[in-house]
C-alpha cells in the first residue's frame, strides 16, 4: 500500500478526492459503507484514511489518540500544521476542526512500518461491520436504523511498547456497549502483536445513532446488502483489464 496514492498535499493543505476516498475504503479497508461511494450525497472521507494520513505526515508515536469532530466532505481542504506539537488539530478550509491528535513517547518515521501498521489497523477496523457490531447489537437487543444506518467513528487510541515491530497484527481483545435511549457508544479493544508477541494495545470508539428494538430479519437484509456490495466490487475488480 502506498498512502500517497490516496491524497494530494500542497502548501500544507491536503485534499482527498471522492475517488481516492472510495478506493481506500474498498480496496484497503474493505469498508463498503455507502457514505464512501463516489456518488453518495452524504459522502465523507473514511476516518481510517485520516488516521493513516496523520501517521504518513507526522510519524508514529508510541502513544497516540485521535478524536474526530466532524466528517470531511467533498471539496474540503485540510490544513496540516507545519510544526505539529504534542497536541494539534486538522482544520478545514471552512474553518472547522475535523480531527484532534495527541501524542507522546518516541516517534518513528519509518514509512514501511507505518504503512504496515495502517494496513493492519484498517483491516481490523473494516472487519467491525458486520462481524463484530451486528452480534453486539443482537446481544443487546437493539439495532441502528436499517433504512439509514449511521455508525460514526468517534475516536481511537494506540499504545505501543516499542517501535521496531516487523509484522504488526491486531486482534480484538474485548468489547463494550453503553446504551442511552436511542444512542449507543461502542468500544472495541484490540491487542497489537508482532509474530505472536504482544507489543501494544488500543481502542476504537464508535457512536451508533437512531437505535431501536432489534429485528433479525431487517438487520439480516442490511448485512446481505452490505456483503453483496463487497462481492460485486470484488467481481468487477477481477474482471477489469490491468
Amino acid at each position: 500500500m502506498i498512502l500517497e496514492n490516496y491524497y494530494k498535499i500542497e502548501n500544507n493543505k491536503l485534499r482527498v478526492s471522492r475517488q481516492q476516498a472510495s478506493d481506500f475504503a474498498k480496496r484497503i479497508a474493505n469498508d463498503f459503507n455507502p457514505l464512501h461511494d463516489t456518488d453518495s450525497k452524504r459522502f465523507c472521507v473514511p476516518g481510517d484514511l485520516l488516521f493513516g494520513l496523520v501517521l504518513d505526515q507526522y510519524g508514529l508515536s508510541q502513544n497516540m489518540r485521535f478524536v474526530f469532530s466532524g466528517m470531511v466532505g467533498d471539496g474540503i481542504e485540510l490544513q496540516f500544521p507545519g510544526n505539529a506539537a504534542d497536541k494539534f488539530s486538522l482544520s478545514g478550509s471552512n474553518g472547522k476542526d475535523y480531527l484532534h491528535v495527541e501524542r507522546s513517547g518516541d516517534t518513528t518515521h519509518d514509512k514501511t512500518f507505518i504503512h504496515r501498521l495502517v494496513e493492519a489497523y484498517v483491516a481490523f477496523s473494516g472487519h467491525a461491520f458486520p462481524y463484530v457490531l451486528v452480534p453486539l447489537m443482537e446481544a443487546h437487543s437493539v439495532m441502528v436504523n436499517p433504512d439509514r444506518p449511521l455508525i460514526i467513528y468517534e475516536s481511537m487510541e494506540i499504545h505501543l511498547h516499542r517501535l521496531d515491530i516487523a509484522n504488526p497484527e491486531l486482534k480484538l481483545s474485548g468489547t463494550c456497549f453503553n446504551i442511552e435511549r436511542k444512542r449507543g457508544e461502542v468500544q472495541l479493544a484490540f491487542t497489537l502483536l508482532d509474530n505472536g508477541e504482544v507489543t501494544g494495545k488500543g481502542t476504537k470508539n464508535m457512536v451508533l445513532s437512531g437505535l431501536r428494538p432489534y429485528d433479525a430479519k431487517r438487520m439480516q437484509r442490511v448485512v446481505d446488502d452490505y456483503l453483496q456490495r463487497q462481492e460485486q466490487f470484488k467481481s468487477a475488480s477481477n474482471t477489469t483489464p490491468a
